[in-house]
């Protein structure tokens, strides 16, 4: 006979702001949520991740250590963002030295199962679903592909 565990949603040492919503299951830890945020099921948000309000992140999503997403921001379902780029030809094993930082501006919608490596991108950018954004985006418009480039005002 089969077991079937009840998952619950992991929250540990979190900051959230008012109105905020996570919904089971869900890993998160050490990291602000702004407020009148919508969190999915099955989203992993770990130690250091600033959240602005108003902002929506879908299921299977992946935020690691040394991103900052800022306010009314749209996460489709399944996005990763990475730090590390294996600059050495590998994995960084934990050395947090070879880690790099990702900024998401205001205004930003990412399609589902888009990748972002550390990057900077600007406010009022929309990025297609399926794209991998390996380079800063500075100016606003829709970007997608992979890599992602620029498609349109």
């Amino acid at each position: 006979m089969r077991k079937y565990i009840k998952k619950k949603i992991s929250i540990k040492k979190v900051r959230v702001g008012k109105n905020v919503k996570i919904y089971n299951p869900s890993n998160i830890y050490e990291c602000e949520i702004g407020d009148n945020s919508i969190i999915g099921p099955f989203v992993e948000i770990q130690k250091g991740v600033k959240i602005g309000k108003d902002t929506k992140i879908q299921s299977h999503t992946f935020i690691c250590e040394f991103v900052k997403i800022k306010n009314n921001v749209f996460i489709g379902h399944s996005v990763v963002f990475i730090n590390d780029k294996f600059q050495k030809g590998g994995p960084a094993k934990g050395n947090k030295k070879l880690w790099k930082k990702t900024l998401i501006n205001d205004n930003v919608s990412i399609g589902s199962n888009s990748t972002i490596l550390p990057v900077s991108i600007c406010s009022n950018v929309v990025i297609g679903a399926g794209s991998v954004v390996t380079k800063d985006i500075n100016y606003s418009g829709v970007y997608a592909g992979n890599p992602a480039v620029k498609l349109k005002k």
